[in-house]
């Protein structure tokens, strides 16, 4: 019954966690995109604006809680070397979906993207040994293909970019297995805490050899960039504590629809019938590791 009564917001917070990773998205190829007399941010300037927000956002949050006993945030052992190997990857991962964004359709990009739990899932059976049946490399095979529909190697339709898009699936999907490794000894909080603050540092290092002066609506758009992404991932925690993850994980792939409708509403594209049609197989492939994995 608490189930079934916790669905209805669980769902409403996973399609508001959905529409805000969107706008990320088109953040990023706002910021990399020629617009006016604006230069273009690079990459991983957009990833330093990302994480440095977002911390000093995680970092409000630490201290505003700090003021009451019961929400106040209680400091465990840091796992340092499995922060910074999640940091990199993540910081990676972002800077390449980042890179994306302005060089190929949304819509393809985000869809390719959706391949990490495929990833996850064969990193998991090697470094953390969980099983791995029939069906789940069904669902692998399912979500590949999508990705080869999307990207078509071997003709004139295929970009360089989407090389890009697979990187990202494949280092933030490593990144959910240190994720996973680090959430049983540590808690939420203080993962997101320490995680922002060594991407914010790593990021803001590369980030100075690239860096060219953001104008005001550049500034606007990084800082945007950090809290818009901290107020996802608070809405789809939110999501996966009320309900099972069975029941929400699917709505989380409207992501997909928010890209179509924000890229051509903003910028005139529209997906390829073969967007359409890999995403279809990259969904599949996606709810048959989920039922899968609940079996």
């Amino acid at each position: 019954m608490t189930e079934i009564q916790n669905l209805p917001r669980a769902l409403q917070f996973m399609v508001a966690a959905s529409a805000l990773v969107a706008v990320t998205t088109l953040l990023a190829k706002y910021l990399g995109t020629p617009t006016g007399g604006d230069l273009v941010i690079h990459p991983f300037q957009q990833s330093a604006g990302r994480y440095v927000f977002a911390f000093f956002a995680i970092l409000c949050v630490v201290v505003a809680a700090s003021f009451t006993p019961k929400t106040r945030l209680k400091l465990t052992p840091i796992h340092w070397r499995l922060h910074i190997l999640r940091s990199t990857l993540g910081g990676l991962g972002v800077t390449c979906i980042f890179a994306v964004a302005s060089r190929m359709p949304l819509a393809d990009a985000t869809a390719i993207s959706f391949l990490n739990p495929i990833v996850t899932m064969a990193l998991a059976a090697i470094m953390l040994g969980e099983s791995v049946g029939i069906k789940k490399w069904v669902a692998a095979g399912l979500a590949l293909t999508g990705a080869m529909i999307i990207l078509r190697p071997g003709t004139s339709a295929f970009q360089m970019a989407g090389l890009l898009a697979l990187a990202a699936a494949f280092l933030t999907g490593f990144e959910a297995i240190i994720v996973k490794k680090l959430s049983r000894v540590e808690g939420t909080l203080q993962i997101l805490l320490v995680n922002n603050a060594i991407a914010s540092i790593g990021v803001l290092f590369i980030a100075m050899w690239f860096w060219v002066a953001p104008s005001a609506a550049q500034w606007g758009a990084l800082i945007a960039l950090g809290f818009v992404m901290v107020t996802a991932q608070a809405f789809f925690l939110s999501s996966m504590r009320r309900a099972d993850a069975s029941f929400v994980m699917p709505v989380f792939y409207s992501v997909l629809v928010f890209v179509v409708i924000y890229d051509f509403a903003l910028f005139g594209a529209w997906p390829s019938i073969f967007a359409v049609l890999g995403s279809g197989f990259i969904f599949l492939g996606a709810m048959l590791l989920l039922k899968t994995g609940k079996q």
